[in-house]
């Protein structure tokens, strides 16, 4: 059974009319840190001393760092207000409390801005491997220690946006595709080895050692067209991983009019999420067991 939580899918927003409009136009909401009641401080707690002895070896240097340099520990959720302080220092980020998935426009909005949506809710403890939407341990743990890190910092207000063009150009998947492969579920070459940088990764257990040490995925070069041709799978783990050499990669990608690209693979047929092509300079190839196990369980 699929232990991870699932981060925004290939539309970033509102997910099923789950989550009621609050009052605010940015869908901003008070973060409410006193209302936390103590059960849910524990589910924090168990989360973070978790991943925190999983990860030492396997994140990339810039989430441990970023990590060490934020108010964040183990005894209890993180006031957004403390984060932000720290963030708007270091590299002028914020983070705002949202109720859960906000439209796909919103989204862009407030990343073009600098700003990173965070649902404010925790999960229940019998739901420690598997959550719908993303939470506040998804959200902060997983993705504000890279916000502290300049090149990624400037990179995800780069999606934000080229998302918002992207949505009036009709080719928002495309572009899902590349922050789902970087933001969520990438992997970055360090000398010392491949190592974690997605959050979707990095805030789930059993994501951490499938994507370094499992047998099973394909763990290819990343390539921009080739990202944005790659369909993924969004409720179990991944066929394949992309690779950077750096985060610096991403810096450049934030630098790149995306235009062209458009309308060079807009008309190309999708790969599946497992495809291995000629061209792909394969780090390592995986087996396919977790996938053909999937297959044959569904049949």
């Amino acid at each position: 059974m699929l232990t991870t939580v699932k981060p925004r899918q290939e539309k970033h927003g509102l997910a099923g009319g789950q989550t009621a409009q609050p009052a605010r136009a940015d869908w901003t909401i008070d973060q409410g840190w006193k209302n936390y009641l103590p059960e849910e401080h524990a589910v924090w707690k168990t989360l973070f001393e978790r991943q925190s002895r999983l990860l030492p070896g396997r994140a990339c240097d810039a989430f441990v760092e970023g990590m060490k340099n934020l108010p964040i520990g183990a005894e209890q959720i993180p006031d957004f207000r403390a984060l932000s302080e720290v963030l708007m220092q270091r590299t002028g980020w914020q983070v705002v409390a949202v109720p859960g998935l906000v439209p796909d426009e919103v989204f862009f909005e407030h990343l073009a801005h600098r700003r990173f949506p965070a649902g404010h809710f925790i999960r229940k403890p019998h739901e420690l491997d598997y959550l719908e939407e993303p939470d506040v341990f998804h959200d902060v743990f997983g993705h504000v220690p890279m916000l502290m890190n300049p090149a990624i910092a400037d990179y995800i207000q780069a999606y934000g946006e080229g998302g918002l063009r992207a949505q009036k150009l009709g080719v928002l998947d495309k572009l899902a595709r590349v922050y789902w492969y970087t933001v969520e579920f990438g992997l970055v070459q360090q000398a010392d080895g491949l190592r974690i940088y997605g959050a979707g990764i990095a805030s789930s257990f059993t994501e951490t050692v499938f994507a370094l040490e499992d047998a099973s995925p394909n763990r290819i070069a990343f390539d921009l067209e080739r990202v944005m041709r790659t369909r993924y799978r969004i409720d179990d783990f991944q066929d394949t991983f992309f690779v950077i050499d750096s985060l610096d990669q991403l810096l450049d990608l934030s630098r790149i009019d995306f235009a062209p690209l458009y309308g060079r693979v807009q008309d190309q047929p999708d790969h599946a999420p497992g495809t291995v092509l000629a061209s792909d300079c394969v780090i390592t190839r995986g087996t396919g067991r977790y996938a053909a196990e999937r297959l044959a369980k569904a049949g």
